[in-house]
């Protein structure tokens, strides 16, 4: 064989591997769904008393706030400003005060990310626990089918192999250097486990604990957040954590394969490395 017919030939293919039941594939999509509401619906009531505190007392007397966002009036007229643990932000344009100049807006966060994207607490209350009761349902549906299939098992639950090769995983990622196999990396399952077992449960928590009905019902939660505020605040924590897991997921996926990442959660069939070993059930 020449060199000019080497060329020609196609690049090997790994086996095609059935990786995402489709438990996994549904709850996935209803959570991306979810999430989206929940963020932009939360950012609405957030609106209505844009700081947050830690302990039982808040109000707009108080002056210990964590972060505060707002607008001030300066001899160059309204800004918006930003103060988060005691250091002064000007955030004009994009935190307090937004929109165009003639006809500003006065918000923490301006209506483009927030659902209504006008100021309406009461539907913005009524979207968040719509989408926050799914979230949840989806949540136990996804542990259950999870723990019967094995995938909770398999694919999230880290072992001692997994964190013997995290530094090296680390170093793979850091490079770029992204693996197609069959089952999760060291970092996947690592990324995961913090999500389900630490992220989802906290942010599920302290909103239920934000609520005066369930303090009523489960009073242990104001004890086990220390106060409605500390929960508020840690509420509001855990959003932004979800948002910057969600940004290196999707950046994961473009660098690793998009249509191969998507196939995998559509279809269930993932696309693996060259030199996989297959099993039975594999597509070639």
């Amino acid at each position: 064989m020449s060199l000019d017919d080497a060329t020609k030939l196609p690049a090997a293919k790994g086996p095609l591997v059935y990786r995402q039941s489709v438990w996994t594939r549904v709850t996935h999509w209803v959570w991306a769904i979810c999430l989206f509401f929940l963020l932009l619906s939360g950012l609405q009531i957030f609106n209505a008393h844009p700081a947050l505190y830690v302990g039982q007392e808040s109000g707009f007397e108080y002056d210990n706030a964590l972060l505060r966002i707002g607008a001030v009036n300066t001899p160059e007229g309204p800004r918006g400003r930003t103060i988060l643990f005691g250091q002064t932000y000007d955030t004009t344009g994009v935190l307090g005060m937004s929109g165009p100049q003639a006809s500003p807006v006065y918000t923490a966060f301006p209506g483009a990310v927030t659902i209504p994207s006008f100021r309406d607490l009461a539907t913005g209350r009524v979207v968040h626990f719509f989408f926050g009761w799914i979230f949840v349902g989806a949540l136990f549906v996804w542990f259950l089918a999870s723990f019967i299939n094995g995938h909770l098992r398999r694919d999230i639950l880290p072992g001692g192999r997994d964190v013997a090769g995290l530094p090296r995983d680390l170093a793979d990622h850091a490079r770029f250097r992204l693996h197609h196999g069959r089952l999760y990396s060291p970092l996947q399952k690592l990324s995961y486990f913090i999500v389900f077992f630490i992220l989802f449960p906290l942010i599920v928590l302290t909103g239920l604990t934000m609520s005066p009905g369930m303090d009523a019902a489960w009073p242990w939660l104001l004890d086990l957040f220390g106060g409605r505020q500390t929960a508020r605040t840690i509420h509001f924590g855990v959003m932004v954590l979800l948002v910057l897991f969600f940004i290196v997921h999707i950046v994961m996926v473009l660098l690793a394969g998009p249509l191969n990442q998507l196939r995998s959660m559509i279809t269930g069939w993932y696309r693996t490395a060259p030199g996989t070993p297959r099993e039975q059930g594999d597509r070639p």
